[in-house]
């Protein structure tokens, strides 16, 4: 996802009050929970290397970890601290630092960023005061924007979380021996009888949420859409359909390719995904400081856009709108409702999805039988983040909130919209509606895609 900064003015209201009743001490201990997960994962990150490690740039792409770091402590002390708790400011000096629009990614290293020691300790002590204040605040409905149903902490929680996805492509960047590891995730127990792909019938559905209580701005309001029908792919597009396309002469061929695209290709010469190498008539990958042969059964990742519409179109399919996505993912045409996840209301267990960082890999196709959807689609969340042919846009009746900056600065044809979460996403960042958006020529992400073809 694309960076965030920090906040200027937080809005007085434009943040949709959630139907129905919330029990207060229920949200303060999701919220709980939900920060104490996050803070957990970045410590497995950031204690899993040396200091020099933390404070090195191990790609132009990305930040420092160590920048990381404290750029999570300085968001969670402007909003929980200052916004929410009225406080005095801990380190305003260091506001400007962390500012991930005032810095470009590739200048950080050059700034005079906290050191390891007192990054983690900065990041403790806001820490500590966020759930004092978590401990007072009011959640009630009737209560300010920020603390109604406790959005500010869901908010943060959720930002902690999308930094640890970044500090994970950070650790798939680096050089060296692998840091982390995590045992392999379930085989599928019946991929061999899956169809390859599933209708979806024409009709209307509900996209988006006026209901979530953590929903972000760019997922609001609920609107009806008219969806035609299509068939989309029962599972994301594998690394053996993948290289079928290579081998069909795909990275050589402009047929096949937008002309941005291909201008990419030609660039930099590309041939395969990202991390994958040809050695002695086999296709290897790196993944996370392991060199491995490429599993055919497992789904393509690190692609960007203009790979994925690529395949696409030499397969004679397109990729799916964003509203085709949502609606395979999320609409029961049992009751005509739409689902808060493709399996349910439920928030995801491992028996659902693939999320968390648990595995440090896509599962097989098929994997995950509980987690489908009504469409008979399967894998929607977790695994890899699918991208979508739309622009990232705006919803009818969209309203920033709390600042301009989280959404508002991204919409328009320059950003592509993913759908539905990796294995690197945490499920308080992921839901059916959650929307995702990067670059076309993004690779490093943890993105692969499925395919789509009108009825």
């Amino acid at each position: 996802m694309t960076d965030d900064r920090a906040p200027s003015a937080p809005a007085a209201d434009g943040f949709p009050q959630a139907p129905g009743s919330h029990d207060p001490e229920a949200l303060r201990r999701r919220a709980l929970d939900a920060l104490l997960t996050a803070r957990a994962r970045t410590a497995t990150l950031t204690d899993s290397v040396e200091d020099g490690e933390l404070t090195a740039q191990h790609s132009p792409l990305m930040s420092p970890l160590v920048w990381d770091l404290a750029h999570i402590g300085n968001q969670e002390e402007q909003w929980l601290l200052r916004a929410v708790g009225g406080r005095q400011a801990l380190r305003p000096e260091i506001d400007g630092l962390y500012d991930a629009f005032e810095h470009p990614r590739s200048a950080r290293p050059s700034l005079p960023l906290l050191a390891p020691a007192e990054a983690r300790t900065y990041a403790s002590d806001v820490r500590g005061r966020a759930l004092d204040i978590l401990e007072a605040a009011p959640l009630h409905e009737g209560g300010r924007p920020l603390e109604r149903a406790g959005f500010a902490f869901g908010m943060i929680a959720q930002h902690e979380q999308q930094h640890d996805e970044t500090m994970l492509i950070t650790h798939q960047l680096r050089s060296g021996p692998a840091a982390l590891t995590a045992p392999a995730p379930p085989d599928p127990t019946d991929a061999g009888s899956l169809p390859g792909e599933v209708l979806v019938p024409a009709g209307p559905f509900t996209m988006g949420t006026s209901a979530e209580p953590w929903a972000l701005d760019n997922e609001r309001p609920a609107h009806r859409r008219e969806v035609a029908a299509f068939h989309l792919d029962t599972s994301p597009v594998t690394c053996g359909a993948y290289q079928r396309f290579m081998a069909d002469g795909g990275y050589t061929d402009p047929r096949w390719w937008a002309p941005e695209g291909w201008d990419m290709v030609r660039e930099h010469g590309l041939t395969a995904p990202l991390f994958w190498h040809r050695d002695a008539g086999q296709w290897l990958r790196r993944r996370f400081g392991v060199t491995e042969p490429v599993p055919e059964d497992e789904p393509v990742l690190h692609v960007s856009w203009y790979e994925a519409d690529a395949y696409a179109r030499w397969a004679g399919r397109r990729l799916p709108t964003e509203s085709e996505w949502e609606k395979a993912a999320r609409h029961d045409p049992a009751t005509g409702r739409s689902l808060r996840y493709p399996w349910g209301d439920t928030d995801p267990t491992p028996e659902h999805a693939n999320l968390g960082q648990r595995h440090l890999r896509p599962a097989r196709a098929g994997a995950y039988p509980a987690g489908r959807a009504p469409s008979g689609a399967g894998q929607l969340i977790g695994d890899v983040w699918e991208w979508t042919s739309s622009d990232f846009l705006p919803y009818p009746g969209f309203v920033a909130f709390p600042y301009r900056e989280y959404s508002d600065v991204f919409f328009g044809p320059g950003h592509k919209v993913l759908r539905g979460g990796s294995f690197a996403v945490d499920q308080v960042a992921c839901r059916g509606t959650f929307r995702n958006w990067d670059l076309p020529i993004r690779r490093q992400i943890f993105s692969g895609f499925r395919t789509a073809r009108d009825a």
